[in-house]
């Protein structure tokens, strides 16, 4: 489960609705600067448990000389005692091997009203010496690590223990108890994190004439061992570290697990879920009564929709106030990482997390007559596949399926599901400030979700939207002298994420300096010198239309001298090569793409007084599954015209085809290279 306790450098876990905390290691690491002495001077002399002395001596698991630690011994052991009590035991042992594997000397539990730490102990086998101890008492309760305003929370915290002389060549470890009133009879086994694994065990016990359902994911199914009445161990060895990637899956799509669910005999109301459907139906009993109106809510209602001369217009305008009138804030404790406020208490504070805007948008679409519907989905894609099996975590992002009525149609409505009973569903996402009613981030497309109606839950694949949809079109009318210098004017139409990439960054710029540094930002990975001489912004705050940058610009000796001779790279600006795949070692995972895409370039260059073109650079073709790339430059009158055009169609990049990816952004990095010749008009 997610609320277990953790060593920072292993926070490879899966996503919850509950907001991810970011920065855990450093906020422990700064925490015990300051209190490294006071634990310290407590450290006791005592032998650490047989299970760590066993794991000590064993063999260490395959692996390279970049690995910081390794695990030499991890142990969860699950005992249900009924349906409202669950005790766990975690025991984790680390070997040291390099100086960054010391964040390994921290250990910490997150702990609340329905989670409470009954034992916690740590300790460390120096390579020479004595062992050490340190017990619960000298552990440092804290606000939670990462979460902003946690000073102002009393009834959920961390927990943190720091385990002495945590240095190359030793084990560290610890061991921590807790018991737990669940929401849903259900527990999740990671195995697999960011160090090798020598053996990982996870044990169950249950009460008599319980059942359990164990389901693997991203590793081979591993039978259990009895290991007494109702009580199973399961064992799995020699399990690779996960290495981070640039642009790779999120850690759900490729860390090995296993979620176990337990049934209670004679069909209890509480129990792990066996399909999607049974946890829509347990999500939607926490949605009863949330989106219930208040008269504010109707009052506001009417006041936005009055002008409106269509249903659309009406859905538009509540998109709008939803969007941008209540403010993001999440602070998501216990069954709140899951539960929505309600509507009337949302729309009075005016701000809420996910769950909160989708709720208050529902409540007020309903006023108007459209039915709208929870979808859980992970803000990031490649975590839940239609063979996930379904448990709560998988999620930590709260969007809306609208059921369009029949009369509303436009083209502006992109983000279109086709279910088989309710019919057209727009997916909208109403925590996004600046994405247009219809349209979807590009990071939900082709993803994972979960529709949660009144008779239960249903995982769709929401709709990826075309590649026109998004993207960048850049057009230049440039000017070149003969000593060399490069001026002219550039408008740049950005829409889709592009657009509000931009309008987000901007979003707090109140000077039209600071709007225009992305343009600088943009030209200084282009151009080696260059002075913007004016630069505006067009449609900031116009989220329906595209966004735009218009600029002029001089970059002096972009010409480049070669005797007698010009050379002149076409593509002036903008660079859409990567350097993803050019590492030494194999690529391990697929490469996702943010989104669909299409950028088009189209750069007009006057040639200067008394030139003309002795050489043009070849065309560039690249056509595959996942994305298109086509360039050309040619001569037309007085001028060097370049036009280029990038699709991207697909938006993961399996492994067996990563040698085509790799040899396509190399065909765009050498196009990006490639120079035209200029010579004196007559030689």
């Amino acid at each position: 489960m997610i609320s277990k306790s953790y060593f920072c450098p292993s926070a490879l876990r899966p996503a919850s609705k509950r907001k991810a905390r970011p920065t855990v290691c450093f906020v422990m690491a700064t925490l015990f600067v300051c209190f490294a002495p006071f634990l310290a001077s407590r450290t006791i002399a005592a032998d650490a448990p047989a299970w760590m002395h066993a794991a000590a001596t064993a063999p260490l698991p395959p692996h390279d000389e970049k690995t910081d630690a390794v695990t030499v011994y991890s142990e969860d052991i699950t005992v249900v005692l009924s349906e409202s009590k669950i005790r766990t035991i975690e025991r984790r042992a680390y070997k040291i091997l390099r100086p960054g594997g010391r964040d390994f000397g921290i250990a910490y539990a997150e702990f609340d009203s329905n989670r409470k730490i009954s034992g916690m102990k740590a300790w460390c086998i120096p390579a020479q010496g004595k062992d050490y101890e340190v017990k619960e008492k000298e552990a440092l309760d804290v606000s939670l690590a990462g979460v902003e305003f946690s000073e102002l929370i009393s009834d959920v915290k961390d927990r943190f223990l720091r385990i002495p002389a945590a240095e190359p060549g030793n084990v560290v470890g610890y061991e921590v108890e807790t018991e737990t009133r669940p929401y849903i009879l259900q527990e999740w086994w990671n195995f697999q994190n960011r160090t090798p694994v020598k053996e990982a065990r996870y044990s169950l016990q249950l009460p008599s004439g319980w059942e359990y359902k164990a389901t693997w994911i991203n590793h081979p199914e591993v039978q259990p061992t009895p290991a007494g009445a109702n009580q199973w161990q399961w064992v799995v060895t020699d399990v690779p570290a996960i290495r981070e990637e640039d642009d790779m899956p999120p850690w759900a799509g490729i860390a090995g697990q296993m979620i176990v669910s337990f049934f209670p005999p004679g069909g209890s109301g509480k129990r792990g879920f066996e399909n999607w459907n049974e946890m829509g139906r347990w999500e939607n009993t926490l949605f009863q009564g949330q989106r219930d109106p208040s008269p504010e809510i109707k009052q506001k209602v009417a006041e936005l929709t009055a002008s409106a001369p269509t249903t659309l217009a009406k859905m538009q305008a509540i998109a709008a106030f939803v969007q941008k009138d209540i403010r993001y804030v999440a602070i998501e404790l216990g069954i709140g990482g899951w539960q929505p406020h309600p509507a009337r208490d949302i729309y009075s504070h005016r701000y809420g997390d996910c769950k909160d805007k989708a709720t208050l948008m529902s409540a007020m679409l309903k006023e108007i007559g459209v039915e709208s519907y929870y979808l859980d989905i992970n803000a990031r894609r490649g975590g839940v596949t239609p063979t996930t099996p379904p448990q709560m975590y998988w999620f930590n992002h709260e969007i809306l399926g609208i059921r369009l009525p029949d009369s509303v149609s436009d083209s502006s409505l992109m983000a279109i599901y086709n279910h088989p009973k309710l019919g057209r569903i727009l997916i909208f996402d109403p925590t996004s400030e600046v994405t247009p009613f219809g349209q979807l981030e590009g990071a939900l497309q082709d993803n994972y979700g979960l529709l949660v109606t009144e008779g239960g839950g249903d995982l769709i694949q929401v709709p990826q939207l075309a590649p026109s949809s998004s993207g960048n079109r850049r057009m230049a009318k440039l000017q070149l002298s003969p000593e060399g210098t490069l001026s002219g004017d550039v408008t740049e139409i950005r829409q889709g994420d592009n657009a509000a990439s931009q309008r987000y960054a901007l979003r707090a710029a109140t000077k039209n300096a600071d709007r225009i540094k992305p343009i600088e930002t943009l030209l200084s990975r282009s151009l080696g010198t260059f002075q913007i001489t004016s630069a505006t912004v067009g449609n900031l705050d116009v989220h329906d239309q595209p966004f735009e940058y218009i600029y002029s610009f001089t970059a002096e000796k972009y010409g480049k001298s070669a005797g007698n001779l010009l050379l002149v790279r076409p593509r002036v600006i903008g660079n859409w090569s990567s350097d993803v795949l050019e590492k030494k070692e194999p690529r391990k995972y697929p490469v996702e793409f943010d989104g669909p895409l299409t950028n088009v370039d189209s750069i007009e260059i006057k040639l200067p007084a008394g030139y003309e073109v002795d050489e043009l650079p070849a065309a560039a073709d690249a056509e595959y599954s996942f994305g298109s790339y086509h360039s050309k430059c040619e001569v037309k009158e007085d001028e060097l015209v370049y036009r280029r055009a990038l699709v991207v169609k697909e938006l993961s990049v399996p492994v067996d085809k990563l040698a085509q990816l790799k040899t396509f952004y190399r065909i765009i990095a050498g196009d990006e290279r490639s120079t035209a010749v200029l010579k004196p008009k007559g030689n």
